[in-house]
């Protein structure tokens, strides 16, 4: 019998449902970073890590407010923000998101956090304002073609 099959695929209607709300919810590191190069309005990214953590590395462009800080949020609610955390192994951007869609705001989470945002080589801000850049995991992103591979 097939693992795949042993519980029967949703309906296309029900897959369409499904996909569609978690693509209100989620975008991902290519998507943002698309926007943040290209001056997208209306979209402000948020890391909800530790001072810590920001420090380390961040999303350039991303604004800082930790989870605890949250409630006393000033951004306008005419934008769409996108939480991040660390990576798929954290819930600060599940917790950051809840906090933010309390308040009132429209909110996605940044799926792959910023681990994957380095790991695609994207450009990271240091804590001193200087920027970074990881080379790109091949788990994660095209790192170059070798013929006759």
């Amino acid at each position: 019998m097939s693992a795949i099959l042993r519980h029967p695929a949703a309906t296309p209607a029900t897959a369409l449902a499904h996909f569609t709300a978690r693509l209100a919810v989620e975008t991902d590191v290519s998507d943002v970073a698309r926007d943040l190069a290209a001056g997208v309005p209306g979209v402000v990214v948020v890391d909800v890590r530790s001072r810590e953590s920001w420090d380390q590395g961040h999303v350039p462009g991303a604004v800082h407010i930790p989870v605890s800080e949250i409630d006393g949020t000033t951004l306008p609610f005419d934008v769409v923000v996108v939480v991040y955390c660390w990576g798929p192994g954290c819930n600060g951007a599940h917790q950051g998101g809840a906090a933010f869609a309390r308040l009132g705001y429209r909110v996605k989470e940044m799926i792959g956090g910023f681990e994957y945002w380095a790991r695609e080589g994207l450009p990271v801000e240091l804590g001193d304002g200087t920027l970074a850049r990881r080379e790109v995991d091949a788990l994660t992103g095209p790192t170059c073609l070798v013929p006759g591979a």
